[in-house]
């Protein structure tokens, strides 16, 4: 499977560019690419909640 990446806009006028995969599964930095953080789709789904309720 290939993974498709995409960056908030948030994300790329800042800097701190913090990519998820197409599958929602997966997460990285896009300054180091190569290490990519697993996570449940629930599990990611409850954090971007909490971020966009701060």
């Amino acid at each position: 499977m290939t993974l498709r990446w995409r960056k908030s806009g948030k994300s790329v006028e800042s800097g701190s560019c913090v990519e998820v995969a197409n599958h929602l599964g997966a997460v990285r930095d896009s300054k180091n690419p190569s290490v990519v953080l697993g996570v449940s789709p629930a599990r990611l789904k409850a954090f971007v909640d909490a971020l966009k309720a701060r």
